[in-house]
């Protein structure tokens, strides 16, 4: 019986140590620094509410945190996108002012390893700018930074809640630098091909309600200055 004692006490501390190592892993910190930071184009910034109840819509299963908003609003039940989230919102510009309505589009990706600290997800956004015309922006995201400062930490509060800073970049890919790919839709932006990266700034999270103090931005490259309408 000793034995088997030692072998359960062994096994228990075991994967202790893993999980406290996977979840210190210093190869698996965020991205701080946009890889649009060095860049020699011209960028424009637009900000947004991730808070989904200050949105316009949001949806998902129904059954995942946060819950959809506002609550008549159609849950996506199909199996086929059964773990797709959309999300539409208003986006302000560096002035703070309305610059036009941004719906995204996102879904866990099959590539997810989260050995490697990659909680991956595959997002699209359909940016509409009023007089100036439409964007699509296809992106790959990592959240595993955010799950492991955020959302695990809000988990084992004794409180369902996190209150903190955290800043990360979501944006990973497709590109090489870890950017995303910018289409240019119509109106000034008709023949607009760039890069984009999406990122998360939190200060408060519920376990049981997801979001409650986050805003995102999203930074485009406007590598002629004449696509724009200036």
């Amino acid at each position: 019986m000793k034995y088997l004692v030692s072998l359960f006490v062994g096994l228990l501390v075991g994967a202790v140590l893993f999980a406290v190592g996977f979840y210190y892993n210093p190869f698996m910190n965020q991205t701080m620094i946009s890889p649009l930071a060095v860049t020699n184009e011209r960028v424009i910034d637009f900000s947004f509410s991730a808070v989904p109840e200050e949105g316009i819509l949001y949806t998902n299963n129904g059954e995942s945190v946060p819950l959809p908003h506002p609550r008549r609003v159609a849950k996506l039940l199909e199996p086929a996108v059964s773990d797709t989230r959309i999300f539409v919102t208003q986006l302000q510009d560096g002035s703070g002012d309305f610059a036009g309505i941004g719906i995204k589009f996102s879904s866990e990706s099959e590539q997810t390893r989260l050995f490697k600290g990659e909680a991956l997800a595959n997002s699209v956004w359909h940016i509409y700018l009023p007089g100036k015309g439409t964007l699509l922006l296809d992106q790959a995201e990592n959240y595993w930074p955010y799950i492991r400062e955020v959302r695990i930490p809000a988990k084992l509060s004794s409180g369902d809640n996190w209150r903190g800073a955290f800043h990360g970049i979501m944006t990973s890919g497709p590109s090489a630098l870890g950017t995303a790919r910018v289409s240019g839709g119509s109106g000034f932006f008709a023949t607009l091909e760039s890069e984009a990266v999406e990122s998360l700034t939190a200060r408060g999270y519920s376990a049981m309600q997801g979001p409650v103090s986050m805003t995102g931005t999203l930074t485009i490259t406007l590598p002629r200055v004449e696509t724009a309408g200036e």
